[in-house]
């Protein structure tokens, strides 16, 4: 037997029915730090170890920032 159901609603309403935290706030304070930093006359070489801390997951998304990166560069 297979059943299909189909919820028709926003992030916002799927969060809240589910109980899970509004992580707006946190959201948006991450994001301006970030831009407070770039900002403040951030320096090449500080760059790539920002990313480091700020990426999920750590040294593997380096990586694949790198690689892309590179790729690009043709």
């Amino acid at each position: 037997m297979k059943v299909n159901v189909e919820i028709d609603c926003t992030p916002e309403e799927a969060r809240r029915a589910m109980g899970l935290p509004d992580l707006t706030p946190i959201h948006e304070r991450y994001v301006q730090m970030m831009l407070d930093t770039m900002q403040s006359g951030v320096k090449p070489e500080m760059i790539e170890a920002m990313m480091r801390n700020w990426a999920p997951m750590g040294e593997a998304s380096m990586t694949m920032w790198r690689r892309m990166f590179e790729g690009q560069k043709g």
